[in-house]
């Protein structure tokens, strides 16, 4: 699979990007319902991988607080996940990646946070998207970005606060039956696509610039999250 490639690769190379770049195409292909447990799937084994590229740097009472509030938000996600509306869903997920996208592009100053508790809030935000669209990553950029964690602590602490939360957020598709043979069939033809991606995101990130990069994926992502968005808000019209 082209997309999932692509998302390794940007995952590889950034220390984020699997779930935003993946989500929003593989949802216009193959629906929420499915493309939501395939990159949880998938995404488990390259933040495994990743987690202990980056194991040296990784905050392990950075990443607490965040890790147990989203345990606590990715069932509320998972539950949303059964009964949003599959368009509303799509039309939500293209806002939250353009929305991203918009503010990294525009990189606004942020207050530094500096009380642990905001880690409870930001967490739970990141674990209800999870559940729902196995995107937790933007709550969690958004909240280094505001604690000033340097470059290889952040890349370190977003793997530590993605594999936990990868888990459980497998564990309640599992529970709830949304690993279907239709899943399983997408696995097995993303595996190749994932090994080649993460193997070509390593060596990328270690030869390209990673703000060039960055920005390059960003611009990316916003047209993505602007064409899913307003597709569906067309292809709903009367």
């Amino acid at each position: 699979m082209v997309v999932v490639f692509l998302a390794v690769l940007v995952q590889a190379a950034t220390g984020f990007g699997l779930a935003l770049v993946s989500m929003p195409l593989l949802t216009a292909v193959l629906g929420l319902p499915t493309a939501a447990p395939l990159m949880a799937i998938v995404g488990l084994g390259v933040e495994f991988v990743l987690l202990l590229h980056f194991r040296a740097a990784v905050n392990l009472v950075a990443v607490r607080g965040l890790v147990l509030a989203a345990f606590i938000g990715t069932p509320v996600g998972l539950y949303l996940l059964r009964v949003v509306d599959p368009a509303v869903g799509a039309r939500m997920l293209g806002l939250l990646v353009a929305g991203y996208a918009t503010y990294a592009l525009l990189s606004p100053y942020l207050p530094k946070l500096t009380h642990p508790s905001w880690a409870w809030l930001f967490g739970f935000t990141a674990g209800v998207i999870g559940g729902l669209y196995n995107t937790s990553g933007p709550p969690v950029i958004i909240y280094g970005s505001c604690r000033r964690w340097p470059p290889a602590e952040f890349k370190g602490n977003l793997q530590g606060f993605f594999l936990p939360t990868s888990i459980l957020v497998l564990a309640g598709h599992v529970w709830a039956g949304n690993i279907t043979p239709t899943v399983w069939h997408n696995v097995w033809l993303s595996i190749p696509a994932a090994g080649v991606g993460l193997l070509a995101g390593v060596v990328l990130g270690s030869r390209i610039a990673p703000t060039t990069f960055r920005q390059v994926v960003l611009l990316i992502l916003l047209i993505i999250g602007l064409r899913l968005t307003f597709g569906y808000m067309l292809r709903n019209q009367p």
